[in-house]
């Protein structure tokens, strides 16, 4: 069972897996050397992050990781400065104060059309001393959301860290039924006295009020900012003009019941185009998916009656709880199972979420959560450009209606149907295993294949 701040992390653009993982492993890799007389550093990447790392920025990641960044603490208006400076000087500072030469272009060895076993996001860290003899060396796999498994932990079959010694453990959706059912309680309520069992109260709410505030200051920042998004497809921003736009037309819009999905659309898109341009953003369960969950949140907090504090902690404990199910039981991972384990997954925890807050019995939470994925099943991840831009930002948008209409559709039924959540969670897994790799988050399919890029 993984923890509601395993599935949200505070952290950077453009990608949770190509981004920040990337950039926590380079920063454990730098972290060992301490007592090594290091003189020079390599890094392989493989799979998915040779084939989409340029266009994900996994290089940069890389480069600000060995330099002691991580991507909760780095300031994004510093990176390319940070960046830059290593690029042109072609040598960086280790966190313990150490220079070493370090040549980006040469120093980093994209490795094509090769793939490591475990896992298609794949790096390799090697240190070597000033003969070249090998001193430290880690393989380590970025898996979705920004977490990180070294080669040594794959070995021994672990994985993230998770909730220890949850009072209710569960492995499925139907564990929760069967846990709500016996204890009379929700499934925010399950997820709540879990996360208790390693923090307080006063601690628990602390850290979801965090998440909270950066997925809507992400919001706010992308709705006032302009421009053209880096990375060469010249993509401009349309959130703050379509906020400038919306708010000339209060009257009209007053006139128009399906305003607020404009509304609702604009809040995703400036989420991803905050994310795109490589700003602070929260894993929801990605960086890819990072506006979804935030815009149903602010339709909730904005929108339903007697919207509160406790409810927007119900909220993201009660998605939490589902994405959690398929991060376990499946993938969040685009590189692995397509689209459907990012965009998918974060339209199930939201459409969750809401239904909680809207006041659906468990079996109808359950059923928002089965509606939420069954209808993204299939969804390819194929970003143009190997950007984080097309489809990828108005996907979230649609992404975020979805999930408002699946939660509308499970609090119209009584909780009874006829696919469960459990058998959409393995059927998603079962359909990125049939998923061609080149539908998987490396630009060599799909939309990627089939748009000229200009």
């Amino acid at each position: 069972m993984a923890s509601v701040f395993e599935l949200f992390k505070i952290g950077v653009g453009p990608s949770s897996s190509h981004t920040m993982g990337p950039m926590t492993a380079a920063a454990d890799f730098a972290a060992a050397l301490a007592d090594l007389p290091v003189a020079r550093l390599g890094v392989a990447l493989y799979g998915s992050l040779a084939l989409t790392g340029r266009g994900h920025a996994t290089d940069r990641a890389i480069l600000l990781g060995l330099s002691g960044h991580r991507p909760d603490t780095v300031d994004p208006d510093a990176i390319e400065a940070i960046v830059d400076a290593i690029t042109q000087r072609r040598c960086l500072t280790l966190a313990d104060g150490r220079m070493l030469a370090f040549d980006p272009a040469t120093d980093i060895d994209w490795r094509y059309g090769e793939r490591l076993d475990f896992h298609s996001n794949a790096m390799r860290f090697s240190a070597l001393d000033a003969a070249g003899m090998l001193l430290a060396e880690k393989t380590a796999y970025s898996i979705g959301g920004g977490a990180v498994l070294d080669a040594d932990a794959v070995r021994g079959n672990a994985g993230p860290a998770m909730l220890v010694d949850p009072p209710f453990r569960y492995c499925s959706g139907a564990d929760l039924l069967a846990i709500a059912e016996r204890e009379g309680l929700s499934f925010a309520e399950i997820q709540r006295a879990n996360e208790l069992a390693a923090m307080d109260d006063a601690t628990l709410a602390a850290r979801l009020a965090a998440i909270a505030a950066a997925m809507s200051d992400c919001i706010d920042r992308g709705l006032r900012t302009d421009g053209i998004l880096p990375g060469g497809l010249k993509v401009k921003r349309r959130a703050a003009t379509g906020r400038r736009l919306m708010q000339e037309r209060q009257e009209r819009a007053l006139a128009d019941p399906l305003s607020v999905v404009d509304w609702i659309n604009l809040w995703a898109l400036a989420v991803n185009e905050e994310n795109a341009g490589g700003g602070r953003v929260v894993t929801a369960p990605t960086n890819g998916a990072a506006g979804i969950v935030p815009a149903v949140l602010r339709y909730y907090q904005r929108l339903v009656p007697g919207a509160s504090i406790r409810g927007v902690e119900d909220f993201l404990l009660t998605a939490s709880a589902v994405g959690s199910l398929f991060k376990e039981n499946a993938s969040i991972s685009g590189a692995e199972v397509g689209c459907q384990g990012e965009v998918g997954v974060a339209c199930s925890m939201a459409a969750a979420g809401l239904a909680h807050v809207l006041g659906a019995t468990p079996a109808q939470v359950e059923n928002a959560a089965e509606i939420g994925m069954e209808h993204n099943l299939g969804l390819t991840c194929d970003p143009v450009g190997g950007l984080v831009q097309v489809p990828c930002i108005e996907r979230n948008a649609v992404g975020a209606i979805k999930a408002i209409e699946a939660a509308r559709l499970a609090l119209l039924g009584d909780g009874h149907h006829r696919v469960s959540l459990d058998q959409v969670i393995e059927t998603m897994r079962r359909t990125g295993l049939d998923m061609g790799e080149k539908y998987k988050e490396t630009a060599q399919g799909g939309l990627a294949a089939n748009v000229v890029e200009c």
